[in-house]
């Protein structure tokens, strides 16, 4: 079975979801992922299907007219400040645009609050016919392999699941070996790309609980490496889960002014497949 990619909104970010549909299909993509729950970050559009029904029409057309299935939306984020009734109408709107998945995170280390939180945006998700997969990042509220398993397991629910990034996973330790102990239950994609050695960037609550590491954000927000040219053990990695699709997460803003949004989106894949074909992850 050949393995599936989609191609994620933050790869070429700003772009518009028709946009982002078409440029999927033509470099060869198999789904899409879009971001509709804002993060209200400076300078960043905002496309909401939710609030726009002509968006909500021109997503569906571009999807049909490409053929090209919506895998999942983002960013569902368990935060404090956040009301989470606002993803509801996301979900529900996603769910009628052919999604399957939503993708979230948790940014507080209260964790009494985020597995209520989280159990009742799960069960708002299931509404929808939709699973929920918990990113863990190592500044965040959930940092590594093993609390996000804890969290899934402490929400005892069908359509929660880890959602395993290759960059931070490697930023917080996790390894092969560790991965391949856990149960294929708990994997349903995965985030895919490289990134540099993460010197200075060790796993440490001062660095994380003051975000001490500035190249620890801009990297995972701006300079992400393709597939095979950093010094993640993707191989090891991948080859340690299950065979799930690939969800190609690759910012990079050199790259993008230098190939324009299309061909950076064709260079991850390429890459990602020349570094499996090379890695005999087939």
């Amino acid at each position: 079975m050949a393995r599936k990619f989609s191609l994620a909104y933050l790869t070429i970010p700003g772009t518009n979801p028709m946009d982002q549909i078409k440029i999927a299909k033509e470099a060869g993509y198999d789904f899409v992922s879009l971001r509709t729950i804002p993060m209200h970050l400076p300078g960043e559009p905002e496309f909401l299907p939710q609030k726009d029904p002509a968006l909500f029409d021109s997503i569906k057309a571009a999807l049909k007219e490409y053929d090209m299935p919506l895998m999942d939306i983002e960013l569902a984020r368990i935060r404090k400040d956040l009301d989470i009734n606002e993803y509801k109408p996301a979900f529900e709107t996603a769910a009628k645009l052919g999604a399957t998945d939503v993708l979230g995170s948790v940014w507080t280390r209260d964790r009494a609050w985020y597995t209520e939180t989280a159990g009742k945006v799960a069960d708002m998700a299931k509404e929808f016919g939709l699973k929920f997969n918990i990113e863990f990042l190592p500044w965040a509220g959930v940092r590594n392999l093993q609390e996000d398993i804890t969290l899934i397991d402490d929400l005892a629910r069908d359509n929660v699941f880890v959602m395993v990034d290759t960059l931070h996973a490697g930023r917080a330790g996790v390894t092969g070996a560790e991965l391949a102990r856990t149960p294929r239950k708990y994997f349903n994609f995965i985030h895919l790309c490289d990134g540099p050695a993460p010197e200075g960037a060790e796993c440490n609550d001062t660095v994380l609980d003051h975000i001490k590491d500035d190249l620890m954000l801009y990297t995972a927000r701006e300079a992400r490496f393709y597939p095979g040219e950093g010094h993640v053990k993707i191989a090891e990695m991948i080859k340690a889960m299950p065979e799930i699709p690939l969800s190609i997460e690759l910012p990079n803003l050199k790259e993008i002014k230098a190939r324009g949004a299309a061909g950076h989106a064709k260079k991850c894949l390429d890459s990602a497949k020349k570094y499996f074909a090379e890695n005999g992850i087939i």
